[in-house]
């Protein structure tokens, strides 16, 4: 069985955790969570902690119970506190600006590029060069992220591009004569 599994995961004060049929729903501050459970997991909530377990001793569910748990983990930390990611772009001219649900960018292409946010996703932009994606939950977060990064992803002779603030871009040696 999972390792990961067997960890508990504690739900803190103004956090509610609702345990419907084959469902899972995490209400907190910053937003509603809602997970579909697999048939080999079962999720019981006892006062402040859910435990999560596989139904069978089967090597596959007990891979889907320490995934689940922290799925479920995942949720009561984005309802708490939230989960961002920061990019930053380099080249001359590209820019960024976030308006409503919407993201305006400049990438060196002959035309700018208007991305559509999902709903549950935020986007800020500090700086021209900064941009900070934020919402509840961390797969759509990065799904996101990496949605804006693909657009200009980092080339590896100039370093130009999209990339993570904390992704380091190998670069190759020029051509030589």
């Amino acid at each position: 069985m999972s390792r990961v599994a067997n960890a508990p995961v504690v739900v803190p004060k103004g956090v509610e955790a609702n345990l419907g049929d084959g469902e899972i729903s995490v209400k907190g501050s910053k937003g509603n969570l809602n997970l579909a459970l697999h048939e080999l997991v079962s999720v019981a909530q006892e006062g402040e902690e859910l435990k999560v377990s596989a139904t069978n001793s089967t090597r596959e569910a007990g891979a889907l119970a320490g995934t689940f748990r922290s799925l479920i983990n995942n949720m009561v930390l984005g309802v708490t506190e939230g989960f961002q990611k920061k990019l930053e772009l380099q080249g001359v001219g590209y820019r960024a600006k976030a308006q409503g649900k919407s993201v305006h960018l400049t990438l060196g292409y002959s035309h700018p590029i208007d991305y559509q946010l999902p709903e549950g996703v935020t986007v800020e932009t500090p700086t021209q060069t900064e941009i900070v994606v934020s919402g509840a939950d961390k797969q759509l977060v990065g799904q996101v992220a990496a949605e804006i990064r693909k657009f200009r992803p980092p080339e590896p002779y100039k370093g130009k591009g999209v990339r993570y603030t904390d992704e380091r871009v190998y670069r190759k040696e020029a051509k030589k004569k």
